[in-house]
């Protein structure tokens, strides 16, 4: 077994760290994003910030309560350090909404409770009244009043309550209206106020919410502010050279070669059509750097309930998703409804900007990345099929290896068994469904070898390109193989192909609309 220097020195890195103190105090790796916050704080609006989960909000939050605080020795060497000459120190109001499930109503009250207390002991704000909304009025008051400054107030998450509760309309409600009369505050109180942060993943408009905050500037996608959370490129290979280098020895590749693969994995985040920078995945990349292993860190740490709920109850074709095209009003709208998943699942870190059309102000939206494409599809194929979630890289897995050697009949044969394992609530579905289901698998294909799916007219099914084949797939859900045949050379599908050298295969293959399930097929070799 090979020995270990424990004296040799070595790099923490701030994995799931969320307190910009301790980060400081205790050495770990900071990548210093303060010239970012110190744009914001000179500006000195009242914002809102919509961000992914672990994309560093609370560590964002955490940083400003350091500097409003007036901790100077925790920005030593840091941007802000160099700039800042008038250090004051503010009352900070942090209210963190995160840590809760909120299942009840009384679970959101004991957080507010147990936040009021703490801030009345320390302002001297003597409890008159049980409403919430009036305690934090009187909270921020008193703040102003004892310190002679004004108050700084930072809420991260505010919308974890209403995410949680998106099953349950009532609770949802109950949740929305507390929330509702609480943030108002932040209106009333503005002459008490110095500086007003707001985190999120969502804007949710019922109930008032935001229509009640509306001196609330959006940064969301503000070309100023796309790179505040998040890490870019150059950041990564300042901050993290060594571990590149390690990352790159440990896993037998160049430095160029895991910074490319860095990329494919973790990059590709967009939060402005003006300032198109990739941002990396904060949570993944850091992972990775510190193991030496890639892996689907962000999507294995938990996916939302609430998106589970969405898929449930809306009735999108998936296969619109990557490439949908969505009105810019849809994103910056405070609309975020289960009723309107799009704003919703990208503001989740789902799907990204990939091109806007200024003239008739359209985005369109894709997978940022390899990490959320793949952990996407495989998170929603069981809402499509009985395979698990845990069994789907597995069942792909099968049949990328029997394409791989060659073994069309058993591919096929694998296929049709996995549509006839369904459960018969599944079978009683449309011809979409089904198409959906073709469109999971091959597009889960991608994962382990070169698969392509139809996005266009003019354009086989399904391409499978794998060491020494390249498979050409016509299906018919009304019609014959031989029209699948036919269609494959008159369309000339295989042309582009035809100097690879690789051995091509073209499959017809029809659909049996009564069984539910592929029909006959045929294949023919080149």
């Amino acid at each position: 077994m090979e020995s270990i220097d424990y004296t040799a020195p070595f790099r923490r890195y701030p994995i799931g760290i969320q307190s910009f103190e301790k980060l400081r105090s205790e050495g770990y790796v900071y990548i210093d994003k303060t010239e970012q916050m110190y744009r914001l704080i000179r500006i000195g609006n009242p914002y809102f910030l919509s961000r992914p989960r672990r994309f560093g909000k609370s560590l964002m939050l955490s940083t400003l309560e350091a500097y409003y605080k007036g901790k100077k020795e925790l920005f030593k060497g840091l941007f802000i350090e160099r700039v800042e000459k008038d250090w004051k120190t503010y009352p900070v109001l942090h209210l963190d909404l995160n840590a809760e499930k909120y299942e009840t109503v009384e679970d959101l009250q004991k957080i507010l409770e147990n936040q009021l207390s703490a801030w009345e002991v320390e302002y001297d704000s003597l409890s008159t009244t049980d409403s919430y909304s009036m305690r934090f009025m009187n909270v921020i008051e008193k703040a102003y009043k004892k310190t002679g400054l004004r108050v700084v107030v930072l809420i991260d998450e505010y919308d974890k309550p209403l995410l949680r509760s998106m099953h349950d309309e009532e609770l949802q409600t109950r949740f929305r209206n507390l929330l509702a009369a609480f943030y108002a505050v932040l209106k009333d109180a503005d002459k008490w106020l110095q500086f007003v942060f707001i985190t999120g993943v969502t804007k949710f408009a019922q109930g008032g919410i935001f229509s009640n905050l509306n001196q609330l500037v959006d940064i969301s996608l503000d070309h100023r502010f796309a790179d505040l959370c998040g890490l870019t490129q150059q950041e990564i290979e300042t901050y993290c050279a060594p571990e590149l280098e390690t990352l790159a020895a440990d896993n037998g590749i160049s430095r160029n070669e895991a910074v490319a693969k860095l990329t494919r994995m973790y990059d590709g985040y967009h939060f402005s059509y003006r300032n198109m920078i990739g941002m990396f995945n904060p949570f993944s990349v850091l992972n990775t750097l510190s193991s030496g292993v890639y892996e689907s860190y962000w999507f294995a740490s938990g996916t939302p309930t609430f998106l589970t709920e969405i898929l449930k109850k809306t009735d999108f074709d998936l296969r619109d998703l990557d490439g949908i095209r969505v009105p810019a009003l849809s994103l910056t709208n405070n609309r975020a409804s289960i009723d309107n998943p799009i704003p919703m699942i990208y503001q989740s870190g789902y799907l990204t900007i990939k091109e806007y059309d200024e003239r008739f102000q359209m985005y369109t939206l894709g997978y940022p990345n390899e990490e959320v494409k793949y952990g996407f599809l495989n998170f929603v194929t069981p809402f499509y099929t009985c395979v698990s979630t845990e069994n789907t890289p597995f069942y792909i897995g099968l049949f990328v290896d029997e394409l791989e050697k060659g073994k069309t009949e058993a591919f096929l044969n694998r296929l049709r068994a996995f549509f006839a394992d369904f459960p018969y609530e599944l079978n009683d579905k449309t011809e979409r469904h089904y198409q959906v289901v073709f469109y999971l698998v091959f597009k889960l294909m991608g994962q382990f070898t070169e698969a392509e799916v139809r996005s266009a007219r003019g354009r086989a099914d399904a391409v499978v390109k794998t060491k020494d084949y390249i498979y050409v797939f016509e299906f018919k859900l009304n019609g014959s193989t031989e029209e699948a045949l036919r269609q494959i050379d008159e369309k000339g599908y295989l042309i582009p192909y035809t100097a690879d050298g690789r051995q091509l295969v073209k499959i017809g293959v029809s659909f049996d609309r009564e069984e539910r399930n592929l029909g006959e097929w045929e294949i023919v070799a080149e």
